[in-house]
């Protein structure tokens, strides 16, 4: 199964040794042990998947709340990243052994049952704590709402980003006076600015680190362009395809020419290939702690908006309440209170390259001060995400079945006007498929948002 690039999710043996704990109910860290035997008052168990630069970020975040909140001890636990992660939530949540407060991302919400796996918040004791909706971007805040009630209190964004090199881009003629990259509004600009950056890479590197075979970034970088274009995959009425083949068409003739033209080299490591030289990598903002630890002098944009019109595709890292039978008290509390607080406080967490979703946060001047953070904020408000379904969000079926699809166009194997039509045919499937959470497909009512 793809996945976002290893030197992400490895990154944290490099950076200490620390380990990711698989099992149920223990802690990841000595932190969250310490904190169950401590003399607090209230006990929250928390769950995440963070690992890599973002992990330690989030220990450092966890102590400066204990420290603040000496009455509420944390134990934290880090489990693994992906649907190992999800099935043990699902788990546990079913079986009456849920943590007070987990993380998810935002497009796997519509197929956790809201309801039943997973817990409202309370946006009243969230207010008390200082976090309301006028804070968060609607379109964000409205994807953690199922059926009027908040399920998933966004913490980012994580979207899909343009990297570049400044030293081979500006030696390319593609920087402008303040040294950041210059816009492309088309494709023709697009590629007439690869042509001019390949000259300048040298070395038998390739121009564009583009994960032409990787399924999830396949389906990433798919749905940016064919948002540009004003594609969508589900109607207004969460239940019918709209799935355009002509536009999908365009966009995978538009993807697969990177690769003919000579710019992507299919098999390459491309975040190697990026520290080593190359002048472009296409890869998501946890990149950053990667790249900025190379020592890199680089930038990072949205993707570029060569249809027309602005659209990267974004994930968002939410909080949510696994469901409890007797769900309240200290520890319920507890848990508002912590989410609130991270949110609060997530100059610390955009470190690792995510985009915080508490607006007022964007423009602290520490925020604004972060480089290349601050150069693709704007893609807060250009947010091309996948459909709000059962069958979509981070490593979801939908990836799983068309990425490979879309890598086939890439490398290929298939024309592109071909795997539009089998796209559409396996979302037909995929919304006719019964959610396991439920039983009922979207066609029925099952699973959407």
């Amino acid at each position: 199964m793809g996945r976002p690039d290893l030197n992400r999710r490895q990154l944290l043996s490099g950076l200490g040794g620390l380990t990711v704990a698989g099992s149920f109910g223990f802690a990841a860290t000595g932190s969250g042990a310490s904190a169950l035997a401590s003399g607090a008052d209230t006990r929250v168990r928390y769950w995440n998947l963070f690992s890599g630069g973002d992990g330690i970020n989030m220990i450092a975040m966890l102590d400066a709340f204990r420290a603040a909140n000496p009455g509420i001890g944390v134990k934290d636990s880090t489990l693994q990243w992906g649907n190992p992660y999800y099935t043990k939530l699902a788990m546990a949540a079913a079986g009456s052994r849920a943590p007070d407060l987990g993380v998810m991302h935002l497009g796997r919400i519509p197929g956790f049952a809201p309801g039943r796996l997973l817990d409202a918040f309370d946006v009243t004791l969230l207010a008390e704590h200082g976090v309301r909706e006028e804070d968060f971007n609607p379109v964000l805040w409205k994807r953690g709402v199922v059926d009027g009630k908040l399920y998933g209190l966004p913490l980012d964004i994580h979207p899909q980003l343009n990297f570049y090199r400044r030293d081979v881009c500006e030696k390319a003629g593609l920087t402008g006076d303040d040294g950041n990259l210059v816009p492309f509004a088309s494709t023709q600009e697009w590629f007439e600015g690869l042509k001019a950056a390949k000259k300048a890479v040298g070395g038998g590197l390739q121009t564009l680190g583009l994960h032409a075979a990787d399924q999830n970034f396949c389906w990433w970088f798919f749905l940016s362009f064919y948002t540009q274009l004003g594609g969508t995959c589900v109607g207004s009425d969460g239940m019918s395809l709209t799935f355009d083949e002509d536009k999908a068409t365009e966009v995978l003739e538009f993807l697969r020419r990177h690769v003919t033209d000579g710019y992507t080299t299919v098999g390459a490591a491309d975040a190697e290939t990026f520290i080593n030289g190359s002048a472009f990598t296409w890869e998501g903002g946890w990149s950053v702690p990667v790249y900025a630890g190379a020592g890199l002098d680089y930038g990072a944009t949205p993707l570029p908006p060569v249809f027309g019109k602005a659209a990267t595709h974004t994930e968002s890292h939410c909080f949510v309440l696994p469901h409890q039978r007797s769900r309240g008290g200290a520890a319920d509390e507890g848990a508002h209170r912590l989410a609130a607080y991270v949110v609060q406080h997530a100059v610390d967490w955009a470190q690792g390259g995510h985009i915080p979703a508490y607006t007022p946060t964007l423009t602290d001047k520490a925020y604004r001060a972060l480089k290349p953070q601050s150069e693709y904020v704007s893609a807060m408000d250009h947010m091309a995400v996948e459909p709000p379904v059962w069958f979509a969000g981070s490593t979801g079926i939908l990836a799983q079945r068309v990425g490979p699809v879309i890598a086939g166009s890439n490398l290929g194997s298939v024309k592109p006007e071909v795997a539009a039509r089998r796209m559409r045919a396996v979302m037909e499937k995929l919304l006719a498929m019964k959610n396991p959470m439920e039983g009922k497909a979207v066609t029925e009512g099952g699973g959407a948002a």
